[in-house]
């Protein structure tokens, strides 16, 4: 579904503050892969995201999607086959915009037709996101005339995965999505991540800070350090591995200790 082969990005090249974000990175996904990326600040987790996404082009290398090349292709159009959610649960919705109006954006921007965006939204199409929302468990769908910008946080996150899987995307990303969440909120919009990734077969990548997660969600996870994949792990060797033993094998490919505070914390929680 996904093939990257060797692509990099510097910022500010050839001034002091010069910076090798991606170094050489080679990724492979199949159709329906659920995976886990996790690493140390600073790592390249969120610049690789970018680079899928479009926020910029790459340095060097190539990106293809479902067998199509979209190394030059720009972010908005990159946006209609792929579905993205940040730490933040503010980035991803317009807040002085209707719940209704906000889902008819991401509905309608996945359309091929030229000036579809501005189309009207049919009752049928209202009656779908009714349905979606309802899923969601938090009474959104009657709520669907109220500004984004009233809702919780967990409310907003869980409105913004809805609108990124409204129509299925080829790629979702997200990146560290439930961090800013309390626990319980967490929980609760991690779940609504599982059951929708599962049930529309999503081929998904997924920045993580807690090293359980990244073990039991899934079936891949992925170590980056300085820009590229130190590790990457799968399958019965992945099942029988546990938290102490994934960071003995960072610290074995990275020449180095996991220095990422919250992942570190994370372990120490759930121990």
């Amino acid at each position: 579904m996904l093939k990257i082969t060797g692509i990099s990005k510097t910022f500010n090249a050839g001034t002091i503050n010069e910076k090798k974000a991606l170094s050489r990175l080679s990724l492979e996904l199949a159709d329906g892969d659920f995976v886990t990326v996790v690493g140390s600040n600073g790592a390249g987790k969120s610049t690789l995201f970018n680079a899928i996404s479009g926020s910029f082009l790459t340095d060097e290398g190539l990106i293809e999607l479902d067998g199509r090349d979209i190394t030059f292709e720009p972010e908005h159009k990159r946006s209609r086959y792929i579905g993205r959610l940040f730490q933040d649960p503010l980035m991803g919705t317009a807040p002085h915009m209707s719940i209704e109006e906000n889902l008819a954006i991401a509905y309608l921007r996945t359309s091929k037709k030229s000036g579809q965006i501005f189309s009207r939204i049919s009752k049928k199409e209202k009656d779908l996101f009714r349905e979606r929302l309802s899923l969601l468990g938090m009474g959104l769908e009657d709520r669907m005339k109220n500004p984004v910008g009233l809702l919780s946080g967990g409310q907003r996150q869980a409105l913004t995965l809805l609108m990124a899987t409204l129509v299925t995307p080829k790629l979702l990303l997200l990146d560290e999505h439930t961090a800013a969440l309390d626990p319980g909120t967490a929980a609760k919009v991690l779940e609504l991540t599982k059951n929708i990734v599962q049930e529309q077969h999503i081929t998904c990548l997924m920045v993580t800070h807690n090293m359980h997660q990244a073990l039991d969600l899934g079936n891949r996870t992925l170590m980056m350090d300085s820009g590229r994949i130190v590790f990457d792990v799968s399958g019965e060797e992945r099942s029988r591995m546990t938290v102490d033993e994934l960071l003995a094998r960072f610290a074995e490919k990275a020449g180095q200790k996991l220095d990422n505070d919250r992942i570190l914390l994370s372990t120490e929680q759930n121990d």
